[in-house]
């Protein structure tokens, strides 16, 4: 039995730099020609790169893991890798915001697998702040959800996205309750950028020749949505629940759409802004109420 600690810092600022950075990730990936899979491999290889200097810290904590855990951070590196491959080529079939309302049905998967796995409830006020967002949301992809086979095909990797992503989440909660959250990431990282090149491979997708423009898309997914996206929120992991993480994350529609506006041209419907004034109030409904984020942090946990 262990219990989660309390976070040195109020969990909502790195939250909110967290939905920040990841609300940038659906624009670089449009700004790129490169495969989705050569563009998620760079992604967590430059990752790797930056995480490597701080990795000698973690050689003690690196030498206890068990067999099984390495096993079920390989698996939890499987997950990433298909939610990056799922997702990433979402956006080159459909719009950031079909796509990001799509992935923000994450906490839906996340809630229903930690009740299952875990016997974690959630209030049943932070419920309401869930379908509050989860409206917004809807309202924000509604009027860009196409009716055309690519479109539909765009949608339904999104949606498999969310369900890959939730399993991902739901086993670095497992495994953040022994293993510190940097050697967690790092694993991961290696594991599923592996996985990526072994797609590539089989695929016969060539992982060199790309323009001067894709090299420094691959370094700004790695530098902004990863770390401090990605990292952040497994760091976060250890002192709150990835039910919380995931219904915080429901604001990366918002702040995709936005940015989808302004450097994209994609525009959006008054309905639509409405849907996100809804996504940031059903957030700030469950992020402000300390149950829903503590909730963990006071249980004990096998």
């Amino acid at each position: 039995m262990m219990q989660k600690t309390s976070s040195p810092i109020p969990v909502v600022f790195p939250l909110v730099v967290g939905i920040v950075a990841v609300s940038f990730s659906s624009i670089f990936i449009k700004w790129s020609d490169a495969p989705v899979s050569v563009q998620g491999m760079y992604r967590l290889l430059f990752t790797l790169l930056l995480m490597t200097p701080f990795l000698f810290k973690h050689f003690r904590s690196m030498v206890k893991i068990t067999f099984r855990q390495y096993g079920y951070l390989f698996l939890s590196g499987v997950f990433l890798a298909l939610h990056f491959l799922f997702w990433m080529g979402s956006l080159k079939l459909t719009t950031v915001a079909s796509s990001t309302i799509l992935l923000s049905l994450q906490p839906v998967f996340v809630m229903a697998g930690a009740y299952f796995l875990f016997k974690e409830k959630t209030e049943l006020q932070s419920v309401y702040g869930m379908i509050i967002a989860i409206i917004g949301a809807v309202m924000i992809g509604w009027g860009d959800i196409g009716v055309s086979k690519e479109n539909l095909l765009g949608d339904a990797l999104s949606v498999l996205g969310t369900v890959v992503v939730a399993i991902h989440m739901l086993l670095g909660q497992k495994l953040m309750r022994d293993i510190p959250s940097f050697l967690y990431s790092y694993i991961v990282f290696i594991s599923a950028s592996a996985v990526f090149a072994l797609y590539n491979l089989a695929a016969g997708i060539p992982m060199t020749g790309y323009s001067e423009n894709d090299w420094k898309i691959f370094i700004l997914l790695a530098v902004i949505p990863t770390v401090f996206g990605h990292v952040l929120f497994n760091w976060l992991l250890k002192y709150i629940s990835a039910t919380a993480i995931s219904i915080a994350i429901l604001g990366e529609p918002v702040g995709a759409s936005i940015l989808a506006y302004i450097l994209l041209s994609e525009h959006l419907q008054w309905f639509q802004w409405i849907g996100g004034a809804l996504v940031l109030a059903g957030l700030y409904y469950v992020l402000y109420r300390k149950p829903a984020i503590e909730e963990s942090s006071n249980k004990q946990t096998a």
